[in-house]
Protein backbone atom coordinates (compact mmCIF):
# COMPACT_ATOMS: atom_id res chain seq x y z
CA UNK A 1 0.00 0.00 0.00
CA UNK A 2 1.62 3.54 -0.91
CA UNK A 3 0.97 5.68 2.27
CA UNK A 4 3.33 8.80 0.11
CA UNK A 5 0.68 10.58 0.56
CA UNK A 6 -2.59 10.37 2.72
CA UNK A 7 -5.03 13.00 1.13
CA UNK A 8 -6.81 13.52 4.57
CA UNK A 9 -6.18 12.20 7.77
CA UNK A 10 -8.21 13.96 10.48
CA UNK A 11 -9.70 17.36 10.81
CA UNK A 12 -7.08 18.07 13.13
CA UNK A 13 -3.96 16.58 13.53
CA UNK A 14 -1.77 17.33 16.85
CA UNK A 15 1.76 16.50 17.05
CA UNK A 16 2.87 14.69 20.49
CA UNK A 17 1.87 12.49 22.81
CA UNK A 18 2.15 13.94 25.98
CA UNK A 19 -0.36 15.16 28.50
CA UNK A 20 -1.20 18.35 26.67
CA UNK A 21 -2.20 16.32 23.24
CA UNK A 22 -3.88 13.98 24.41
CA UNK A 23 -6.41 16.09 26.55
CA UNK A 24 -6.37 18.35 23.65
CA UNK A 25 -7.53 15.20 21.28
CA UNK A 26 -10.06 14.54 24.04
CA UNK A 27 -11.72 17.36 24.13
CA UNK A 28 -12.13 17.74 20.22
CA UNK A 29 -13.16 14.38 20.01
CA UNK A 30 -16.18 15.53 22.26
CA UNK A 31 -17.11 17.97 20.10
CA UNK A 32 -17.29 15.48 17.03
CA UNK A 33 -13.86 16.37 15.34
CA UNK A 34 -11.96 13.89 14.03
CA UNK A 35 -8.29 14.13 15.21
CA UNK A 36 -5.35 12.56 14.98
CA UNK A 37 -2.39 12.22 17.42
CA UNK A 38 1.09 11.86 15.50
CA UNK A 39 3.53 10.36 18.69
CA UNK A 40 7.07 9.76 17.49
CA UNK A 41 7.48 7.69 20.82
CA UNK A 42 6.78 3.55 19.76
CA UNK A 43 6.55 3.56 23.97
CA UNK A 44 5.34 5.42 26.09
CA UNK A 45 7.91 6.69 28.32
CA UNK A 46 8.25 5.11 31.56
CA UNK A 47 10.52 8.09 33.39
CA UNK A 48 9.06 11.80 33.61
CA UNK A 49 9.86 14.66 35.71
CA UNK A 50 6.48 15.56 36.40
CA UNK A 51 4.21 14.18 38.94
CA UNK A 52 2.68 16.97 40.72
CA UNK A 53 -1.19 17.65 39.65
CA UNK A 54 -2.51 20.95 41.20
CA UNK A 55 -6.12 20.97 41.83
CA UNK A 56 -7.67 23.21 38.75
CA UNK A 57 -6.61 20.30 36.81
CA UNK A 58 -8.75 17.54 38.86
CA UNK A 59 -11.36 20.08 37.85
CA UNK A 60 -11.13 19.76 34.76
CA UNK A 61 -10.83 16.13 35.00
CA UNK A 62 -13.95 16.62 37.26
CA UNK A 63 -15.44 18.47 34.39
CA UNK A 64 -15.32 15.73 31.94
CA UNK A 65 -16.36 13.45 34.77
CA UNK A 66 -13.36 11.03 34.85
CA UNK A 67 -11.50 12.42 37.88
CA UNK A 68 -11.98 9.62 40.12
CA UNK A 69 -9.72 7.20 37.63
CA UNK A 70 -7.00 9.89 38.10
CA UNK A 71 -7.48 10.27 42.10
CA UNK A 72 -7.80 6.97 42.75
CA UNK A 73 -4.30 6.53 41.38
CA UNK A 74 -2.40 9.33 43.18
CA UNK A 75 -1.39 10.54 46.43
CA UNK A 76 -2.90 13.40 48.88
CA UNK A 77 -1.00 16.01 49.68
CA UNK A 78 -2.47 18.95 51.60
CA UNK A 79 -0.38 21.39 50.50
CA UNK A 80 2.05 22.56 48.28
CA UNK A 81 5.67 24.62 48.18
CA UNK A 82 6.99 27.50 46.89
CA UNK A 83 10.00 27.49 45.79
CA UNK A 84 10.44 24.76 48.24
CA UNK A 85 10.89 26.66 51.29
CA UNK A 86 10.10 25.21 54.67
CA UNK A 87 6.38 26.65 54.95
CA UNK A 88 3.61 25.56 52.43
CA UNK A 89 0.91 26.93 51.06
CA UNK A 90 -1.83 25.17 52.54
CA UNK A 91 -5.05 24.11 49.53
CA UNK A 92 -7.63 23.63 52.28
CA UNK A 93 -8.58 27.24 52.19
CA UNK A 94 -9.05 26.42 48.00
CA UNK A 95 -12.97 26.85 47.02
CA UNK A 96 -12.41 23.97 45.48
CA UNK A 97 -13.56 19.98 45.69
CA UNK A 98 -9.80 19.45 45.56
CA UNK A 99 -8.46 21.11 48.04
CA UNK A 100 -4.96 19.12 47.59
CA UNK A 101 -1.98 18.33 45.42
CA UNK A 102 -2.35 15.03 44.34
CA UNK A 103 1.23 13.02 43.35
CA UNK A 104 0.64 10.91 40.23
CA UNK A 105 3.52 10.19 37.82
CA UNK A 106 3.41 11.42 34.37
CA UNK A 107 3.60 8.11 32.86
CA UNK A 108 0.65 7.17 34.32
CA UNK A 109 -1.17 10.07 33.64
CA UNK A 110 -0.49 10.13 29.82
CA UNK A 111 -2.00 6.18 30.02
CA UNK A 112 -4.95 7.38 31.39
CA UNK A 113 -5.52 10.06 29.12
CA UNK A 114 -4.56 8.29 26.00
CA UNK A 115 -7.17 5.47 27.23
CA UNK A 116 -9.61 8.05 27.90
CA UNK A 117 -8.85 9.53 24.77
CA UNK A 118 -9.38 6.61 22.75
CA UNK A 119 -12.64 5.72 23.76
CA UNK A 120 -13.84 8.79 22.62
CA UNK A 121 -12.38 7.54 19.32
CA UNK A 122 -9.01 9.74 19.05
CA UNK A 123 -6.39 8.33 16.56
CA UNK A 124 -3.23 7.75 18.36
CA UNK A 125 -0.39 6.92 15.96
CA UNK A 126 3.00 6.07 17.57
CA UNK A 127 5.55 5.55 16.11
CA UNK A 128 5.04 8.62 13.56
CA UNK A 129 7.20 11.64 13.83
CA UNK A 130 6.53 15.00 12.57
CA UNK A 131 8.43 16.69 9.92
CA UNK A 132 7.59 19.26 7.85
CA UNK A 133 4.14 21.44 7.18
CA UNK A 134 2.98 24.10 5.18
CA UNK A 135 -0.09 26.54 4.88
CA UNK A 136 -2.48 26.97 2.06
CA UNK A 137 -5.57 29.01 2.71
CA UNK A 138 -8.16 26.17 3.51
CA UNK A 139 -5.76 23.52 5.05
CA UNK A 140 -2.24 22.27 6.24
CA UNK A 141 -0.17 19.53 4.38
CA UNK A 142 1.84 18.03 6.75
CA UNK A 143 4.78 15.47 6.27
CA UNK A 144 5.78 12.98 9.08
CA UNK A 145 7.58 9.54 9.01
CA UNK A 146 5.89 6.72 9.81
CA UNK A 147 6.67 3.14 10.49
CA UNK A 148 5.47 2.32 6.82
CA UNK A 149 7.90 4.88 5.70
CA UNK A 150 7.30 8.86 4.80
CA UNK A 151 4.13 10.23 3.84
CA UNK A 152 2.37 13.48 3.70
CA UNK A 153 -1.52 14.79 4.40
CA UNK A 154 -3.60 17.54 4.75
CA UNK A 155 -5.53 18.87 7.97
CA UNK A 156 -7.86 22.04 8.57
CA UNK A 157 -5.67 22.93 11.59
CA UNK A 158 -2.27 21.91 12.85
CA UNK A 159 -1.50 22.02 16.41
CA UNK A 160 1.95 21.53 17.93
CA UNK A 161 2.35 20.30 21.72
CA UNK A 162 5.39 18.52 20.79
CA UNK A 163 7.47 20.23 23.96
CA UNK A 164 10.21 23.00 24.26
CA UNK A 165 12.33 21.71 21.03
CA UNK A 166 8.86 21.88 18.94
CA UNK A 167 9.24 21.01 15.29
CA UNK A 168 5.75 22.66 14.66
CA UNK A 169 7.13 25.36 16.25
CA UNK A 170 9.80 25.83 13.96
CA UNK A 171 8.46 25.17 10.96
CA UNK A 172 5.52 27.77 11.55
CA UNK A 173 7.97 29.93 12.49
CA UNK A 174 7.26 30.96 15.70
CA UNK A 175 9.80 32.91 18.16
CA UNK A 176 10.52 31.59 20.97
CA UNK A 177 12.38 34.24 23.25
CA UNK A 178 13.66 33.77 26.55
CA UNK A 179 16.40 33.95 28.64
CA UNK A 180 19.46 31.28 29.03
CA UNK A 181 20.32 28.76 31.89
CA UNK A 182 22.03 30.34 34.96
CA UNK A 183 21.50 26.59 36.88
CA UNK A 184 21.32 23.34 36.49
CA UNK A 185 18.76 20.81 38.27
CA UNK A 186 19.01 17.25 38.30
CA UNK A 187 16.50 14.45 39.23
CA UNK A 188 16.66 10.85 39.88
CA UNK A 189 14.66 7.85 40.97
CA UNK A 190 16.08 5.96 43.46
CA UNK A 191 16.21 2.87 46.28
CA UNK A 192 16.25 4.49 49.57
CA UNK A 193 16.91 2.07 52.61
CA UNK A 194 16.19 4.75 55.55
CA UNK A 195 13.48 7.49 53.99
CA UNK A 196 12.59 10.71 55.34
CA UNK A 197 9.04 10.19 57.50
CA UNK A 198 7.52 12.89 55.67
CA UNK A 199 5.90 12.62 52.40
CA UNK A 200 7.65 16.28 51.45
CA UNK A 201 11.12 16.65 52.55
CA UNK A 202 13.48 19.24 51.22
CA UNK A 203 15.91 21.24 52.54
CA UNK A 204 18.00 24.28 51.62
CA UNK A 205 21.21 25.63 52.63
CA UNK A 206 25.11 27.09 51.23
CA UNK A 207 25.36 23.68 49.83
CA UNK A 208 22.55 23.62 47.93
CA UNK A 209 18.91 22.08 47.60
CA UNK A 210 17.15 18.75 47.98
CA UNK A 211 14.03 17.47 47.32
CA UNK A 212 12.63 13.92 48.71
CA UNK A 213 9.28 12.30 47.58
CA UNK A 214 7.86 8.89 47.05
CA UNK A 215 6.62 7.90 43.51
CA UNK A 216 5.90 4.39 43.99
CA UNK A 217 6.45 1.10 45.72
CA UNK A 218 9.89 1.11 46.93
CA UNK A 219 10.80 4.20 44.80
CA UNK A 220 11.86 7.41 45.42
CA UNK A 221 12.11 11.10 43.13
CA UNK A 222 15.32 12.88 44.72
CA UNK A 223 15.66 16.29 43.32
CA UNK A 224 18.34 19.12 43.89
CA UNK A 225 20.72 21.85 43.19
CA UNK A 226 24.25 21.99 43.61
CA UNK A 227 25.39 25.30 45.85
CA UNK A 228 28.38 25.09 43.52
CA UNK A 229 26.47 24.79 40.25
CA UNK A 230 28.60 22.09 38.85
CA UNK A 231 27.16 18.92 40.38
CA UNK A 232 25.55 17.35 36.91
CA UNK A 233 26.22 19.77 34.38
CA UNK A 234 28.67 17.25 32.44
CA UNK A 235 26.02 14.02 32.57
CA UNK A 236 24.03 12.59 35.05
CA UNK A 237 25.81 12.01 37.98
CA UNK A 238 26.99 8.27 39.23
CA UNK A 239 25.49 6.58 42.56
CA UNK A 240 28.68 7.38 44.54
CA UNK A 241 28.09 11.23 43.32
CA UNK A 242 24.32 11.11 44.43
CA UNK A 243 25.20 9.93 47.76
CA UNK A 244 28.01 12.11 48.57
CA UNK A 245 26.00 15.16 47.50
CA UNK A 246 22.67 14.37 49.30
CA UNK A 247 24.83 13.61 52.71
CA UNK A 248 26.25 17.04 52.13
CA UNK A 249 23.19 19.07 51.53
CA UNK A 250 20.50 17.06 53.89
CA UNK A 251 22.96 15.85 56.33
CA UNK A 252 22.49 11.62 55.26
CA UNK A 253 21.74 10.17 51.93
CA UNK A 254 19.11 8.00 53.62
CA UNK A 255 20.61 4.58 52.18
CA UNK A 256 20.42 5.59 48.52
CA UNK A 257 21.10 3.31 46.08
CA UNK A 258 20.26 1.55 42.38
CA UNK A 259 18.83 4.76 40.44
CA UNK A 260 16.92 3.31 37.78
CA UNK A 261 16.72 6.97 36.12
CA UNK A 262 18.92 10.66 36.36
CA UNK A 263 18.12 12.91 33.91
CA UNK A 264 18.72 17.24 34.55
CA UNK A 265 17.75 20.39 33.24
CA UNK A 266 18.64 24.10 32.63
CA UNK A 267 16.89 27.01 33.88
CA UNK A 268 16.31 28.07 30.68
CA UNK A 269 12.87 29.98 30.45
CA UNK A 270 10.78 30.66 27.07
CA UNK A 271 7.62 31.91 25.89
CA UNK A 272 6.43 31.70 22.23
CA UNK A 273 5.61 34.99 21.16
CA UNK A 274 2.32 33.65 19.15
CA UNK A 275 0.23 30.64 20.27
CA UNK A 276 -1.30 30.97 16.72
CA UNK A 277 -0.08 31.74 13.46
CA UNK A 278 -2.54 30.88 10.92
CA UNK A 279 -4.10 27.28 10.66
CA UNK A 280 -1.35 26.36 13.34
CA UNK A 281 -1.47 26.65 16.99
CA UNK A 282 0.48 25.78 19.79
CA UNK A 283 0.38 24.22 23.34
CA UNK A 284 1.65 23.57 26.21
CA UNK A 285 6.05 23.10 26.93
CA UNK A 286 5.52 23.60 22.71
CA UNK A 287 4.37 27.72 23.77
CA UNK A 288 6.61 28.14 26.99
CA UNK A 289 9.29 26.41 28.65
CA UNK A 290 9.22 26.60 32.53
CA UNK A 291 11.76 25.54 35.83
CA UNK A 292 10.37 22.62 37.02
CA UNK A 293 9.07 24.06 39.67
CA UNK A 294 6.19 22.78 41.75
CA UNK A 295 4.53 21.00 38.70
CA UNK A 296 3.47 23.89 36.80
CA UNK A 297 4.51 22.84 33.30
CA UNK A 298 2.54 19.49 33.44
CA UNK A 299 -0.28 21.77 34.76
CA UNK A 300 -0.43 24.92 32.78
CA UNK A 301 -0.08 22.65 29.05
CA UNK A 302 -3.21 20.83 30.42
CA UNK A 303 -5.35 24.05 30.92
CA UNK A 304 -3.83 25.35 27.35
CA UNK A 305 -5.83 22.24 25.62
CA UNK A 306 -8.37 22.87 28.22
CA UNK A 307 -9.29 26.49 26.97
CA UNK A 308 -8.40 25.64 22.88
CA UNK A 309 -10.18 22.72 22.96
CA UNK A 310 -13.51 23.71 22.55
CA UNK A 311 -12.92 26.64 20.31
CA UNK A 312 -10.89 24.80 18.09
CA UNK A 313 -13.80 22.32 18.20
CA UNK A 314 -16.30 25.10 17.42
CA UNK A 315 -14.06 26.54 14.42
CA UNK A 316 -13.53 23.27 12.50
CA UNK A 317 -17.82 22.91 13.30
CA UNK A 318 -18.67 26.20 11.72
CA UNK A 319 -20.93 27.86 14.70
CA UNK A 320 -17.78 29.97 16.40
CA UNK A 321 -18.67 33.47 16.53
CA UNK A 322 -15.69 35.78 14.88
CA UNK A 323 -12.30 36.46 17.04
CA UNK A 324 -13.71 33.16 19.20
CA UNK A 325 -10.34 31.15 18.17
CA UNK A 326 -7.90 34.09 18.54
CA UNK A 327 -9.10 34.84 21.96
CA UNK A 328 -6.68 31.35 22.61
CA UNK A 329 -3.71 33.62 22.14
CA UNK A 330 -5.36 36.87 24.10
CA UNK A 331 -6.45 34.42 26.84
CA UNK A 332 -3.65 31.91 27.31
CA UNK A 333 -0.44 33.88 26.27
CA UNK A 334 -0.57 36.36 29.50
CA UNK A 335 -1.26 32.90 31.62
CA UNK A 336 1.84 31.72 29.78
CA UNK A 337 3.57 34.94 30.64
CA UNK A 338 2.02 35.04 34.07
CA UNK A 339 3.21 31.16 35.11
CA UNK A 340 6.87 32.48 33.35
CA UNK A 341 6.96 34.98 35.74
CA UNK A 342 5.78 32.84 38.49
CA UNK A 343 8.59 29.90 38.15
CA UNK A 344 11.80 32.59 37.43
CA UNK A 345 10.65 34.30 41.02
CA UNK A 346 10.83 30.71 42.05
CA UNK A 347 14.17 29.65 40.48
CA UNK A 348 16.04 32.71 41.76
CA UNK A 349 15.09 31.46 45.60
CA UNK A 350 15.48 28.09 44.71
CA UNK A 351 19.50 27.74 42.83
CA UNK A 352 21.18 30.77 44.10
CA UNK A 353 22.33 29.97 48.03
CA UNK A 354 24.50 33.47 48.92
CA UNK A 355 23.70 34.84 52.23
CA UNK A 356 21.56 37.29 50.38
CA UNK A 357 19.55 35.17 49.16
CA UNK A 358 19.19 32.42 52.30
CA UNK A 359 18.36 35.79 53.64
CA UNK A 360 15.58 36.65 50.98
CA UNK A 361 14.34 32.79 51.13
CA UNK A 362 13.96 33.71 55.25
CA UNK A 363 11.74 36.54 54.45
CA UNK A 364 9.40 34.92 51.89
CA UNK A 365 8.78 31.73 54.14
CA UNK A 366 8.04 34.05 57.05
CA UNK A 367 5.08 35.64 55.02
CA UNK A 368 3.99 32.45 54.07
CA UNK A 369 3.56 31.55 57.67
CA UNK A 370 2.42 34.71 58.97
CA UNK A 371 0.23 35.80 56.14
CA UNK A 372 -2.84 33.84 55.41
CA UNK A 373 -3.65 36.18 52.56
CA UNK A 374 -0.21 36.21 50.98
CA UNK A 375 -0.10 32.09 51.18
CA UNK A 376 -3.68 32.15 49.82
CA UNK A 377 -2.48 34.34 46.52
CA UNK A 378 0.44 32.50 46.17
CA UNK A 379 -1.73 28.92 46.54
CA UNK A 380 -4.46 30.72 44.05
CA UNK A 381 -1.53 31.23 41.61
CA UNK A 382 -0.08 28.12 41.18
CA UNK A 383 -2.85 26.16 41.75
CA UNK A 384 -4.58 27.49 38.82
CA UNK A 385 -7.30 28.11 41.09
CA UNK A 386 -7.08 32.24 40.44
CA UNK A 387 -6.74 32.41 36.68
CA UNK A 388 -9.02 34.68 34.86
CA UNK A 389 -9.56 35.80 31.29
CA UNK A 390 -10.54 39.19 32.17
CA UNK A 391 -13.56 41.46 30.76
CA UNK A 392 -14.79 44.49 29.23
CA UNK A 393 -16.19 47.74 31.47
CA UNK A 394 -19.16 47.06 31.20
CA UNK A 395 -19.30 43.25 32.22
CA UNK A 396 -20.03 41.86 35.90
CA UNK A 397 -17.23 41.41 37.71
CA UNK A 398 -17.41 37.81 37.05
CA UNK A 399 -17.00 37.54 33.60
CA UNK A 400 -14.19 35.90 32.56
CA UNK A 401 -13.47 34.17 36.28
CA UNK A 402 -13.26 30.41 36.71
CA UNK A 403 -16.47 29.42 38.14
CA UNK A 404 -16.12 27.15 41.27
CA UNK A 405 -18.37 24.01 41.74
CA UNK A 406 -21.55 25.11 42.20
CA UNK A 407 -23.64 23.13 44.55
CA UNK A 408 -27.60 23.27 43.46
CA UNK A 409 -30.59 22.28 45.21
CA UNK A 410 -31.23 19.51 42.64
CA UNK A 411 -28.49 17.64 43.74
CA UNK A 412 -25.17 17.41 41.26
CA UNK A 413 -22.51 20.96 40.78
CA UNK A 414 -21.72 22.62 38.00
CA UNK A 415 -18.28 20.92 37.39
CA UNK A 416 -21.02 17.84 36.36
CA UNK A 417 -23.16 20.10 34.36
CA UNK A 418 -19.92 20.45 31.91
CA UNK A 419 -19.40 17.03 31.48
CA UNK A 420 -20.95 16.87 28.33
CA UNK A 421 -18.83 19.90 26.88
CA UNK A 422 -21.58 22.84 26.44
CA UNK A 423 -22.09 26.31 27.50
CA UNK A 424 -24.36 26.23 30.36
CA UNK A 425 -26.94 28.55 31.26
CA UNK A 426 -28.10 28.83 34.45
CA UNK A 427 -31.22 30.39 35.94
CA UNK A 428 -31.46 31.29 39.67
CA UNK A 429 -34.02 33.08 40.03
CA UNK A 430 -36.38 29.94 40.59
CA UNK A 431 -38.73 29.98 37.90
CA UNK A 432 -37.10 29.89 34.87
CA UNK A 433 -37.60 33.70 34.87
CA UNK A 434 -34.28 34.18 33.28
CA UNK A 435 -34.57 32.14 30.19
CA UNK A 436 -35.37 33.49 26.90
CA UNK A 437 -37.58 32.39 24.06
CA UNK A 438 -37.71 28.21 23.28
CA UNK A 439 -34.84 28.17 26.36
CA UNK A 440 -37.24 27.64 29.07
CA UNK A 441 -39.17 24.40 26.61
CA UNK A 442 -36.01 22.29 25.99
CA UNK A 443 -32.83 21.90 27.89
CA UNK A 444 -30.77 21.82 24.58
CA UNK A 445 -31.59 24.80 22.59
CA UNK A 446 -32.04 24.47 18.43
CA UNK A 447 -30.18 27.22 16.48
CA UNK A 448 -32.71 29.77 15.09
CA UNK A 449 -32.34 33.08 13.23
CA UNK A 450 -34.41 34.17 16.14
CA UNK A 451 -32.06 33.37 18.81
CA UNK A 452 -28.85 31.65 17.58
CA UNK A 453 -27.21 29.50 20.28
CA UNK A 454 -23.93 26.99 20.70
CA UNK A 455 -25.38 23.55 19.69
CA UNK A 456 -26.06 20.99 22.89
CA UNK A 457 -26.39 23.81 25.54
CA UNK A 458 -27.26 22.89 29.12
CA UNK A 459 -29.88 24.97 31.02
CA UNK A 460 -30.31 24.84 34.47
CA UNK A 461 -33.37 26.11 36.35
CA UNK A 462 -32.32 25.77 40.23
CA UNK A 463 -31.06 27.53 43.35
CA UNK A 464 -27.43 27.39 44.22
CA UNK A 465 -27.70 25.93 48.13
CA UNK A 466 -24.01 27.39 49.21
CA UNK A 467 -23.38 31.00 49.06
CA UNK A 468 -20.54 32.08 47.34
CA UNK A 469 -18.66 35.50 47.75
CA UNK A 470 -19.48 37.32 44.49
CA UNK A 471 -22.47 35.36 43.63
CA UNK A 472 -24.75 35.42 46.38
CA UNK A 473 -26.72 38.18 44.14
CA UNK A 474 -26.32 36.76 40.82
CA UNK A 475 -29.70 35.83 38.75
CA UNK A 476 -28.50 33.93 35.77
CA UNK A 477 -25.01 33.40 34.18
CA UNK A 478 -23.96 31.36 31.67
CA UNK A 479 -20.91 29.27 31.45
CA UNK A 480 -18.56 28.62 28.91
CA UNK A 481 -17.24 24.71 27.95
CA UNK A 482 -14.14 25.19 30.09
CA UNK A 483 -15.62 26.46 33.40
CA UNK A 484 -15.14 30.14 32.61
CA UNK A 485 -18.23 32.88 33.25
CA UNK A 486 -19.11 33.95 30.43
CA UNK A 487 -21.91 36.41 30.93
CA UNK A 488 -23.42 37.03 34.75
CA UNK A 489 -26.68 39.57 36.20
CA UNK A 490 -27.96 40.56 39.11
CA UNK A 491 -30.60 42.66 37.31
CA UNK A 492 -34.03 42.50 39.14
CA UNK A 493 -36.22 43.13 36.16
CA UNK A 494 -37.17 39.58 34.76
CA UNK A 495 -37.71 41.01 31.01
CA UNK A 496 -34.21 42.63 31.38
CA UNK A 497 -32.97 40.04 32.38
CA UNK A 498 -34.42 37.60 29.56
CA UNK A 499 -33.02 39.91 26.87
CA UNK A 500 -29.59 40.15 28.35
CA UNK A 501 -29.19 36.25 28.51
CA UNK A 502 -30.65 36.00 24.62
CA UNK A 503 -28.10 38.48 23.88
CA UNK A 504 -25.30 36.23 26.08
CA UNK A 505 -26.70 33.48 23.89
CA UNK A 506 -26.65 35.18 20.26
CA UNK A 507 -22.63 36.45 21.49
CA UNK A 508 -21.78 32.57 21.72
CA UNK A 509 -21.94 31.32 17.80
CA UNK A 510 -22.77 31.97 14.28
CA UNK A 511 -23.61 30.48 10.61
CA UNK A 512 -20.75 29.57 9.21
CA UNK A 513 -18.61 27.21 7.07
CA UNK A 514 -17.02 24.74 8.51
CA UNK A 515 -12.76 25.30 8.91
CA UNK A 516 -13.03 28.79 7.99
Amino acid sequence: MDRSRERHMAEVVIVGGGPTGLWLAAELRLAGVEVTVLERRTERDPHSKGFTIHPRTMELWASRGVEESFVAQGRRVPDSHFALLDHRMGYGTLDTPFPYVLLLAQPKVEELMEGYARDLGVDVRRGHAFTASAQEPDRVVVRADGPGGPYTTETAFLVGCDGAGSAVRSAAGIGFPGTGSTAHAWVADVTLDDPPVVPYFQKTNEAGQVLVVPIGPGLHRVAGVDGGGAFGCEGPPAEKELRAWLAAVAGTDFGLHDPVWVSGTGSASCLADRYRSGRVLLAGDAAHRLFPAGGMGLNAGVQDAWNLGWKLAATVRGWAPDGLLDSYHAERHPVGAATLRLTRGQTALMTTFTPETLALRSVVDDAIARVPEFSRFLAEQVSGIGVSYGRDTDDHPLVGTRAPDLRLSGGPGLFALLVPGRYVLLDFTGAGRALPGRVAASPRLPSSPRLPAPPGLTVCADEPVESRAGWRRVRAALIRPDGHVAWASEEDDDAVLRSAAATALAATTRVSTPGS
